[in-house]
């Protein structure tokens, strides 16, 4: 028996996995984000260790025997939060997140300071990363920045807490902007520009290696296993979902539907393309890297959306969105999803939402169409910005996330992206469920053994009905980005 752990951004949750494949039992806790100031996003890392300690107690409460079966636990997380701690290991203030667009000028400063930053880290310097996040500490918080004595990402937190070991992995540092990803290995040259050193770092080890052990009381008080129980390197959040979903091999991606929006592609090899804003990291598996684009917001554009315009909830507003018919599309408006800025292909922290081409004739429906529609176009834009060699055609493409629940957002999304979209049974665990079976490799299974694909629920095949609406309205959206993105400042 395994279990996963996975920190998101809304919730932690928690995934028992069986060494038949079998999910025994599952348990979720909510999380918040603080946002102090504009462009700020932060979270108290106590808030995610109280709910690490609310679901291991429904878990025990649930699937007593189970837990005791425990043999090794596996970490998933948030990439790229600054949980910046001091010598005696207490934490320094609130964590910097994923989704902060403070460190703008830091960026600009970080990429002067090392022109080759590119070439080494496989990124561009983009305020979501953590570098930029520790420079600007330095520079506004600098009675601070002086006690720090160790940066962790959100997932690593958690596994100091679970263990005292302070320990990363590749998928998740290649987030920092501190690794070299073709090496697999911290930059000297990338931890000097931001004032840190070798010291300030967790030890590295790969996704599937063991990093340290439980500690005894932590064991005896939640009932997790019966002996010595293991904990997997892990992965980021997305590494995690790919592995859970068994995609793994060169050309095998996904689309996850959450609070961002990600497309994703395993590769057998370092493929940076920084030009456009796509990000080459490191596998969760050894000897694997994988391409990816993010925009920051996409289910949580729709989150937004649902409590702002007054549907019931997300359901609701998808259904709205779904009641448009495909002759009236072409006069709803159009939506730019940024609201917490963007990352691929556009790098502007300081983009923002907006809606155009209201009339009268708009409602509710429309509107909600419109929002669906133009997260659905932001991930074509980020999709574009993939480049795979020619001996490494794109093989497959899941959907996952929460968002994924909604078979008509899928088929819009196929119908956008003019590729098949498949739907695996279990997808919506995501991270959690790669957690766990990252630490059944850690614990001696094989890839072939453990990253297996799941049964397929479903296969969205592109429309070519609206085939020409859709480009004509993704074109217009493009244009309507250009033509405000300067006065975004």
């Amino acid at each position: 028996m395994y279990l996963g752990l996975d920190l998101g951004t809304s919730e932690l949750k928690a995934l028992l996995l069986a060494d038949d494949h079998r999910i025994v039992g599952v348990a979720r806790a909510a999380l918040t984000v603080d946002r102090p100031q504009p462009l700020w996003s932060e979270q108290d890392p106590g808030q995610w260790w109280q709910a690490l300690e609310q679901v291991m107690a429904e878990l025990r409460e649930a699937h007593a025997e189970a837990l005791r079966a425990v043999r090794a636990i596996g970490l998933s997380g948030q990439m790229h939060g600054a949980t910046l701690l001091d010598a005696a290991g207490e934490v320094l203030r609130p964590a910097i997140l994923w989704n902060d667009g403070r460190s703008g000028a830091q960026c600009v400063a970080l990429t002067r300071a090392v022109p080759r930053l590119a070439e080494i880290a496989g990124n561009l310097a983009m305020p979501g990363f953590t570098a930029p996040k520790l420079l600007w500490v330095r520079e506004h918080e600098p009675e601070i920045f002086n006690r720090v004595a160790r940066v962790l990402l959100p997932k690593d937190w958690l596994r100091f807490m679970l263990s005292g070991e302070a320990v990363s992995e590749m998928s998740d540092a290649a987030g920092t902007l501190w690794l070299d990803v073709g090496a697999r290995d911290w930059s000297d040259e990338l931890l000097a520009a931001t004032g840190l050193t070798r010291g300030h770092m967790p030890r590295l080890v790969e996704g599937s290696e063991v990093s340290a052990r439980l500690k005894t009381e932590l064991g005896a008080r939640w009932g997790v296993g019966s002996g010595t129980v293991l904990i997997a390197g892990g992965a980021g959040d997305n590494a995690a979902s790919a592995v859970g979903m068994g995609l793994v091999e060169p050309g095998q991606g996904f689309v996850s539907l959450g609070t961002s929006g990600v497309v994703f592609v395993s590769t057998d090899r370092f493929l940076p393309n920084p030009a456009q804003a796509m990000h080459a990291f490191c596998h969760a598996l050894p000897k694997r890297w994988h391409q990816m684009s993010v925009m920051l917001s996409a289910a949580s554009a729709v989150s937004w959306a649902a409590k702002t315009f007054k549907f019931a909830d997300e359901a609701g507003l998808l259904e709205a969105a779904a009641s448009v018919a495909l002759a009236d599309r072409a006069r709803c408006p159009l939506f730019l999803p940024y609201l917490s800025g963007e990352r691929s292909p556009h790098n502007n922290p300081n983009a923002q939402g907006a809606l155009f081409g209201l009339t009268h004739a708009h409602g509710p429906a429309e509107i909600a169409y419109a929002v669906v529609e133009g997260v659905s176009f932001g991930l074509r834009d980020g999709f574009d910005t993939l480049r795979l060699p020619a001996d490494m055609p794109l093989r497959e493409v899941a959907l996952v996330g929460g968002g994924a629940r909604s078979v008509w957002w899928g088929q819009l999304l196929a119908d956008i992206f003019q590729v098949p979209l498949t739907l695996y049974a279990g997808s919506e665990t995501g991270g959690a469920l790669g957690a766990a079976r990252l630490a059944w490799l850690a614990d001696g299974g094989t890839v072939a053994e453990v990253c297996t694909l799941p049964p397929v629920r479903q296969q969205l095949v592109p429309s070519s009905q609206g085939a020409d609406g859709h480009k004509t309205r993704h074109a217009r959206f493009q244009v309507l980005y250009m033509a405000l993105r300067d006065q975004f400042r």
